[in-house]
């Protein structure tokens, strides 16, 4: 088959849970023989433009693991780059007429309805209901929702990420879904070199929360818990902003006044790997996700996962790791708390982490789904 992805912002890169995912999809449907392009957007990293790297570039095409990978123009702005990169893209991808486009989500699915109008087939992965993230403004809101109706309506076929979403779109619209979670693979826990250079971590001495700095993802309550925590060990905020940069200062604020709290910026490559394999707890205290790809990648390296209780979260783990009530600072101090003094429990939360999370979500299985969709398998 000849298979188009649109609406991630760059492969290979980690900007976001969705270029974890177009990658290890589009690579291994090109393993099992079917061409693919990807259409990333040209422009800078939303990290920063010191993370740009070959993912990059307006006008440049390349091969990645035999993805044709194309960069479409883009207008960098807030809530403008995925307008128009999958506008651009599908323009593209209508003249390539491949068998399917996959959109991935609901901003970028706006542009699904004119592939349709071509008469090729569409698959949309929802990954969440973006139009709730706080970071969008009335406008930006309304176009997303705009995107969820349009896939609705015109989409072949539409994969959910949780079965919360699945009821969602069912009681809204009317409209089946798919449900397909997301994969992971084994963790390679490391030792800590890097980041104890850099920043002075060592193994179990700090907690972790890893991922993009906006609002739904509750930073803002996992710092005013720590900060009435007695415990030494330090408090590691991994991650850059992402359309929020008056959040990601209102967090830096935060930070400062702790001094037990670290914050890195955005992380990748062997540093990433060494927060996974040493932190001593994982959280995640997220008011909306879709299906946290952190969660997954946390939990492959053994870790003890703490997380709020909303379902996208709960659906993950289901009872192993620790849970508290969603967007109450003190529940989440609580559990914090029984942790930090229950190591006993933490252990018992790591030892089962790994083969739990492997077994239960994997990519060679997401993959198969996928391509049945498509109608290639």
């Amino acid at each position: 088959m000849k298979i188009a992805f649109i609406g991630h912002k760059r492969i290979p890169s980690r900007e976001g849970g969705i270029e974890i995912v177009v990658d290890e999809l589009a690579t291994r449907m090109v393993d099992r023989g079917h061409q693919v392009i990807a259409y990333n957007r040209s422009g800078h990293n939303v990290a920063g433009s010191e993370f740009d790297g070959v993912a990059n570039g307006h006008g440049k095409r390349f091969s990645y693991h035999g993805v044709n990978v194309v960069s479409v123009p883009t207008i960098e702005g807030k809530g403008l780059a995925a307008l128009s990169s999958s506008f651009f893209a599908t323009l593209q991808a209508i003249k390539a007429r491949p068998d399917v486009i996959h959109y991935h989500a609901e901003g970028p699915c706006v542009m699904l309805r004119l592939a349709h109008w071509a008469g090729i087939r569409t698959v949309a992965t929802i990954h969440g209901l973006d139009w709730q993230r706080a970071k969008w403004g009335k406008f930006a809101s309304t176009y997303l929702k705009f995107g969820e109706r349009t896939a609705a309506k015109c989409a072949d076929e539409i994969i959910v990420l949780s079965e919360s979403m699945r009821q969602y779109f069912q009681e809204k619209y009317g409209r089946s879904t798919h449900f397909i979670p997301n994969g992971i693979e084994y963790g390679e826990p490391v030792s800590a070199q890097e980041i104890t250079e850099k920043y002075g971590l060592h193994k179990n001495d700090y907690v972790l929360f890893l991922g993009r700095i906006v609002p739904e993802k509750g930073v803002h309550y996992l710092i005013e818990a720590f900060s009435k925590l007695n415990t030494n060990k330090k408090l590691v905020i991994a991650g850059g902003a992402s359309d929020s940069n008056e959040y990601y200062q209102h967090i830096q604020q935060m930070a400062n006044q702790d001094s037990r709290v670290i914050l890195t910026g955005f992380i990748q490559g062997q540093a990433l790997k060494e927060l996974y394999s040493n932190a001593y707890i994982y959280v995640l205290p997220s008011d909306l996700e879709g299906m946290p790809l952190s969660l997954l990648e946390a939990m492959s390296y053994g870790n003890c996962c703490l997380t709020s209780d909303i379902p996208e979260c709960a659906e993950v783990v289901e009872g192993h790791a620790a849970t508290f009530q969603h967007g109450s600072v003190e529940s989440l101090r609580k559990k914090l708390q029984e942790l930090l003094e229950n190591d006993d429990l933490v252990q018992h939360y790591k030892a089962n982490a790994t083969d739990y999370i492997v077994n239960k979500y994997n990519w060679d299985s997401v993959t198969d789904q996928t391509l049945n969709l498509y109608g290639g398998e």
